[in-house]
């Protein structure tokens, strides 16, 4: 592997960081073209050139978890969003060759990303309790970019799709370094899923099923403890048959008579990836993470006003 001098100051940079117990720069090789597939691997290619990808193992709760961080191959200061992954298990993991593509969408745009696979998932230890004590894993992500030179944690986003919104809500409510969120599709209410019981028995096996566990895990019963400075952008498509749209559409209802500043947008039509609208979905997320993170925009005044 070529690595150039500025790639390899920052790979000793991470190597330092007590949390991470080995990390590497990840190669666009020929194999990893392949996986990607031809119709796909010289859009990867074209991407490579701006960003660099690391794969890490650190430590949450004790053991070892797998993570990943894709950066600008330039600048210093530079924002940073967390990317919480959906899914469970293997289902929704991170594929490495989708760190040249969509998931590197942000470092592209000028953050710092860093993902967790969360315990017990992709050959990481412990357990995936799908909101469970896996929040863990998310929380420490935030002590490794604090240790990062090149990263300004001052300003960090965070971004969570499906069970990644949920493990969103749950961040937001446990801490208060979170400069904005995005929301696509993400849980909120895991007590109320008439429509989806084929579910319940996941559920079981991934954290018990009981109802007190599923609120803990359902932001709904608890937008009390979500900050009140922090801006969420919600989307959701009205044709998503993986969660339900009622969870986004309940949780801005509450969210507005908690007085938390929000922006909730409804895709007609579209499924639980926003398939049909992706381009527009992630012009909003660019454009609310910069104004919010990048540029430390005002928050917007929710007292009733005008004439």
């Amino acid at each position: 592997m070529n690595i150039n001098h500025t790639q390899q100051t920052n790979l000793e940079l991470l190597q330092k960081i007590e949390e991470i117990i080995e990390i590497h720069l990840v190669e666009l090789d020929a194999d990893l073209k392949e996986k990607i597939g031809s119709e796909f691997s010289e859009k990867a290619e074209k991407n490579s050139k701006k960003i660099n990808v690391y794969r890490m193992v650190y430590t949450s709760q004790g053991h070892k978890v797998i993570g990943y961080i894709v950066e600008p191959k330039e600048g210093s200061d530079l924002p940073c969003v967390v990317h919480n992954r959906g899914g469970s298990r293997d289902f929704g993991s991170i594929k490495i060759g989708q760190l040249f593509l969509g998931l590197s969408m942000f470092a592209q745009s000028g953050y710092i990303t860093i993902f967790s696979q969360y315990s017990g998932n992709a050959g990481g230890e412990g357990e995936d309790q799908m909101g469970g004590s896996d929040i863990e894993d998310v929380l420490v992500l935030y002590e490794i970019l604090k240790k990062y030179p090149r990263a300004d944690v001052s300003r960090i986003g965070m971004y969570g799709a499906s069970r990644g919104g949920m493990m969103t809500y749950l961040a937001l409510a446990r801490t208060n370094w979170i400069k904005a969120a995005v929301i696509v599709a993400g849980t909120a209410d895991y007590v109320n899923k008439k429509e989806f019981r084929d579910m319940e028995e996941h559920y079981v096996k991934m954290f018990g099923g009981s109802i007190e566990e599923k609120k803990k895990r359902s932001a709904l019963y608890w937008v009390d403890k979500l900050p009140k400075n922090t801006p969420l952008l919600i989307m959701h498509g009205s044709a998503d048959w993986r969660v339900n749209p009622t969870d986004s559409i309940h949780m801005a209802e509450a969210l507005y008579k908690n007085k938390v500043p929000y922006k909730f947008i409804m895709f007609d039509g579209a499924d639980h990836g926003l398939t049909e609208h992706k381009a527009e979905s992630n012009k909003l997320m660019l454009e609310w993470f910069e104004r919010f993170v990048k540029n430390n925009g005002q928050l917007p005044d929710l007292t009733p006003h005008g004439k």
